[in-house]
């Protein structure tokens, strides 16, 4: 019996590997980012801005963008315009939303949520609202109004 090896693969067939290995890992380490993020998200409320870190969808927002008097506290389930609609870009989990949302109500807002019971609804100058999970809600609520009159 002979036998007859094919002739070998060119260098192009191994990029292509390479970049699906690479593709691979990469989305493996934005989920495992995303898994961290769920449990690591917090908010920074200072004199001049509103800062939300540990997601990749934080950042800073000047406390002079935020209209602080318009803040409310909502529930997702009894307050229906509030509903998260449809997601534009983000991370739509269940027990985990963070990212661009539209509500219910047509707004387009960006979210960061755990707990639909208790949520911080803050209107922005820019057309868009913030909606915050917070831990303690009324305590964060009292830092935003402090922050307004001091």
């Amino acid at each position: 019996m002979e036998t007859f090896p094919i002739s070998p693969a060119s260098a192009r067939t191994l990029w292509w590997l390479w970049a699906i290995v690479a593709l691979v890992l990469s989305v493996g380490a934005l989920l495992a980012y995303t898994a961290w993020s769920t449990r690591h998200v917090r908010v920074e409320l200072d004199a001049d801005s509103l800062r939300i870190r540990g997601d990749l969808f934080g950042r800073r927002i000047p406390r002079s963008e935020l209209e602080l008097g318009q803040a409310t506290l909502v529930s997702l389930d009894r307050d229906s315009e509030y509903r998260l609609r449809w997601r534009s870009f983000g991370t739509g989990l269940p027990g985990y939303a963070a990212g661009w949302f539209h509500l219910a109500n047509g707004e387009r807002a960006l979210v960061f949520v755990t707990d639909a019971q208790q949520v911080v609804h803050i209107p922005t100058r820019s057309g868009w609202s913030l909606m915050l999970g917070v831990s303690e809600p009324e305590r964060f609520m009292q830092a935003l109004r402090a922050s307004r009159s001091g």
